[in-house]
């Protein structure tokens, strides 16, 4: 399979036809081996448009949402990133020049997409999604939807620090960008989408008595 001549197919069709304009991002969308982040009997359905399988359930977020949550970032070249459950979106955001580390709960990720992080020159770090590693952050992105606000994520940002997430508590979820300012967080509502829950984020279920 011509992987480069699929990925120029899903900027085409996915990215630019979606209000994706910033060239820079087509640009790191282009050279990023989307096929690298599955298993190499998966690799060939990097570029369709589905979300597929990673390891133990995590899933490839559908390269149309995930490049618009990336251009309402505004990411600049020389900015620390954290992707949370985002190992793509990461390795994406290293193509533009920012300083990444991809933070995973589950080390069965790592090790399939590991090696092309490693070759991105993104960090790798095993930890809890519930608390984000680290602290300062210019950007922070997830592939996955969470239930709620995320105030822990949005703890870790720097004053001028941007979160792109999903937020999803039914069957549609709406993409959002909050921004961290000197006096508070600021939340705009960006477009629809329904990529899957982070289950530790979910809160315990309440049983009325």
């Amino acid at each position: 399979m011509d992987f480069a001549a699929a990925r120029k197919v899903m900027v085409d069709s996915q990215v630019r036809v979606n209000d994706v304009t910033d060239r820079a991002l087509q640009a790191a969308l282009l050279e990023t081996p989307r096929e690298r982040f599955l298993p190499s009997d998966r690799a060939f359905s990097a570029y369709a448009e589905i979300q597929p399988e990673i390891a133990n359930g995590r899933l490839l977020m559908l390269a149309r949402d995930l490049s618009k949550l990336l251009m309402a970032l505004g990411a600049r070249p020389g900015e620390r990133a954290l992707a949370i459950a985002a190992p793509y979106a990461g390795a994406v955001l290293a193509r533009m020049g920012l300083e990444v580390t991809a933070q995973e709960a589950d080390a069965a990720v790592f090790e399939v997409v590991g090696p092309v992080l490693a070759d991105e020159g993104v960090q790798t770090v095993v930890a809890p999604l519930t608390a984000p590693s680290g602290e300062g952050y210019d950007v922070i992105v997830s592939e996955c939807a969470v239930p709620g606000r995320p105030e822990a994520w949005l703890a870790a940002l720097k004053v001028g620090g941007r979160l792109a997430v999903v937020e999803r508590s039914s069957a549609a979820g709406k993409a959002v960008l909050y921004v961290r300012g000197e006096q508070g967080v600021s939340r705009r509502e960006l477009f629809n989408a329904a990529p899957q829950v982070l289950a530790e984020l979910q809160p315990e279920p309440t049983f009325a008595l």
